[in-house]
């Protein structure tokens, strides 16, 4: 039952329609309830302000104002007025006048839990007071469970926490008898908010029950501990699919909470309905040591360091417990308003710890392909830098982070410049810690020097053989070695070691894939995903596997499954390339200039500009734009060549974008360096192929052609390219290609 503070957002004036019922009068509308509006109201009878929640029936309709809503509306308030808790709002009456029903309800002042929360995005509760409000939750839950009801949408938004502490259970406009018979698809339901807090099963059609409403408590215990929902940057099914897929003990806690309560969230958010906890009962009697230890000691050092005591002791129980609240939600709130500030070294409630910064420097590092992940991590570092110059293991994740920087935001040499310098500072500092060779080996990846970075990897395995980044590194720079047997091998040992890392899964995938092993790829991807549901890395990676196994429904479900999660360069150019694919030229270029965008894609790939360039040709009046694009990737790739001189692809592209700009000179300097190293490459002939096609020199381009399609280039894929249709019609192109042994 929605019953909105004064204070909500969602207050409108009341001045768009004149409402009235009887002896009420009308003041503003809260907000929308189950299945109708919801209004602050003045009971000039009984002279007191009151909640209304009004519909208007018409008889023989679905939808809005329908009967069966108006029965779903009495049935609200009649399950709402059988409990007895106080924690449940009071139900006055019902209403009827004209077409209209309503009931009119207590008006619970104060803030829901989810605006209490939003007043500090991303920061948890105080322990103490989100002990305090769901065990208030969890008591009341049992009392109405006991007499066969349950909620069906327990949330944030859904409680409201009152000035004095107390807390009320809103909207029981989903809840239900217990019914073993009754089923519910998510279809039914509402997803905006929901989808969050509900159990795997109801979202696989079971209904709502003891287990479901225990789960949505349980996430909301862990929301007030961590100050976010699981997985809080999906949405929609996206989201749906994370939950299912995931389990609550891979979920992250902060580094001082209590082992109690994390055991406690797992046990009322497990999966399986059979390991989750039986029954409210049983959540109460876990949060029960935790309030009233807090309680006695609060007592104890008030009688005695008083000299009060005496008129304590004639309070009335209730009176003592309700003063107790209220110091402990004062403190509560007082410590939960310093603590922006407390972080910002200018107070401190505990010494500064260099382990615990270190260990979620490194932790938010390994999540480096996740939104401010890398911010994290460097805030940690740099935390303990400004205490200790010297500490080597920071200094090489300042360098770690340079590097993975520089691939995935602006390929900016300054990085690589910051990233090497940082590295041999740190292997200054301390030659004998494994994360100053794993900084080093990385920089040493980024120049092309693979064997030396392979080398330095082992050297920081010889430090620490489980480090996890020494690790992966190997595996990674073994597949730029087209090691792949290596590369799996170790991959499977890092699985082994670390199950609830998706990297190594992924890591696997990419090499049975570069190997065109795309079933075998498959696997290890979804494995990814389900290791880790809101990486769009292995979305991406997923629907490249799909795609080669021309599953191409699949795929492009795939992609917008993780364009759900969190848009990207790299979901954005898989679905560019999907949408060429199916000649949707149109909507594939705006897809490739959100790959290139810097607010949901990436400015500095050279591939998006190209894809980008490449598809604007196929549209008619884009040419000059086209253009604009080739020599944005030319700018973005002269660097990487530079570093990487011998690096035959990066060559013929960027001779391939020259001809594009109609740079004659740089074409056919480039084109012949990439021969000369790749004298068999089929791409690299194509490139030239199309390249030569584009400057003129026709017959140059038909050799090239056919030297691509006898290595191995496709013709289904030729025939794609729209400066090639003029070529491909000329009978000497078609005499050389039938002429050819392939």
């Amino acid at each position: 039952m929605q019953n909105t503070n004064l204070a909500s957002s969602g207050i409108t004036d009341l001045n768009e329609e004149s409402v009235s019922l009887r002896h009420y009068e009308f003041k503003k509308r809260l907000g929308e309830g189950g299945f109708g509006q919801v209004h602050e109201a003045w009971d000039s009878k009984l002279c007191r302000p009151v909640a209304i929640k009004q519909l208007k029936a018409i008889a023989g309709t679905e939808g809005p104002g329908s009967t069966i809503q108006t029965t779903s509306l009495l049935k609200e308030a009649r399950l709402t007025a059988s409990l007895k808790h106080p924690a449940f709002v009071k139900i006055f009456a019902i209403e009827e006048e004209d077409n209209s029903q309503s009931i009119v309800m207590e008006l619970v002042p104060g803030l829901t839990l989810k605006q209490l929360l939003q007043q500090h995005p991303q920061q948890p509760l105080p322990e103490q007071q989100a002990i305090n409000i769901i065990s208030q939750v969890a008591e009341a839950m049992q009392e109405a469970h006991a007499s066969g009801l349950i909620h069906g949408d327990l949330k944030p938004s859904n409680l409201m926490v009152q000035p004095d502490g107390k807390v009320r259970i809103l909207d029981f406009g989903l809840a239900s008898q217990t019914d073993a018979q009754a089923t519910t698809s998510m279809s039914q339901l509402d997803p905006q908010g929901t989808i969050a807090y509900m159990a795997p099963e109801r979202m696989m059609g079971n209904p709502a029950s003891v287990q479901s409403d225990i789960y949505a408590l349980g996430i909301i215990l862990y929301e007030t501990l961590t100050g976010q929902r699981p997985f809080a940057n999906a949405s929609g099914l996206a989201l749906a699919a994370a939950l299912m897929q995931s389990n609550s003990d891979t979920w992250e806690f902060p580094a001082g909470c209590k082992p109690e309560l994390i055991k406690l969230v797992l046990a009322m958010t497990a999966k399986q309905v059979e390991k989750r906890l039986g029954g409210m009962q049983e959540v109460n009697e876990e949060l029960r040591p935790l309030v009233s230890v807090m309680a006695v000691k609060t007592v104890v050092t008030t009688s005695k360091s008083t000299d009060s005591s005496k008129g304590w002791k004639k309070l009335s129980t209730p009176t003592r417990a309700i003063l107790i609240s209220a110091v402990l939600i004062v403190l509560g709130y007082g410590t939960w308003q310093a603590v922006p500030y407390l972080e910002l070294g200018k107070m401190s409630l505990k010494p500064f710890s260099e382990s615990l910064a270190m260990k979620q420097g490194l932790e938010a590092l390994k999540q480096f392909d996740r939104p401010s992940s890398l911010d994290l991590a460097e805030t940690n570092f740099e935390a303990i830098l400004k205490r200790n110059p010297e500490h080597a293991g920071a200094v090489a994740g300042l360098s770690i982070i340079y590097t993975y920087r520089y691939d995935s935001d602006r390929q900016d040499e300054v990085l690589l410049q910051k990233a090497e310098a940082s590295a041999q500072q740190a292997l200054k500092l301390n030659d004998k810690l494994a994360l100053s060779h794993i900084a080093i080996a990385r920089v040493q990846t980024q120049a092309g020097k693979n064997e030396l970075a392979l080398n330095t990897y082992e050297k920081a395995l010889s430090f620490d053989p489980d480090n996890i980044f020494a690790i992966y590194g190997r595996v990674n720079v073994l597949r730029k070695m087209k090691r792949f047997g290596d590369a799996i091998k170790y991959a499977s040992i890092g699985l082994e070691k670390f199950p609830q890392e998706r990297l190594f899964a992924e890591e696997i995938g990419v090499d049975y894939f570069e190997q065109g092993k795309f079933a075998e790829a498959e696997q290890f991807f979804r494995l990814s995903i389900k290791i880790q549901p809101d990486s769009v890395f292995a979305y991406a990676n997923l629907n490249n596997a799909l795609v080669k196994q021309n599953r191409d429904d699949e795929g492009m479900q795939v992609l917008q499954q993780g364009l759900l999660i969190r848009p990207s360069a790299l979901l954005y150019s898989n679905l560019g390339n999907a949408l060429f694919k199916k000649k949707d030229f149109v909507t594939a270029a705006e897809a490739f200039e959100l790959a290139v965008s810097p607010d949901k894609g990436n400015p500095a790939k050279y591939l998006g500009w190209a894809n980008l360039g490449d598809t604007l040709l196929w549209i008619p009046g884009r040419e000059t734009e086209a253009k604009k694009a080739y020599e944005k990737a030319r700018e973005l790739l002269l660097p990487r060549i530079q570093k990487s001189p011998n690096d035959m692809a990066l060559l013929s592209r960027y001779g391939l974008y020259s001809a594009r700009v109609g740079d004659k000179e740089n074409a056919s300097e480039y084109l012949q360096r990439a021969l000369k190293l790749g004298p068999k490459d089929a791409n690299v002939h194509f490139r030239s192929g199309l390249a030569n096609e584009l400057l003129g020199q026709r017959n140059d381009a038909i050799v090239e052609l056919v030297k691509a399609i006898e290595y191995g280039y496709s013709i289904k894929a030729l025939e794609t390219e729209p400066d090639l249709l003029n070529l491909r019609r000329d009978p000497r192109y078609t005499k050389a290609v039938s002429e050819s042994k392939y």
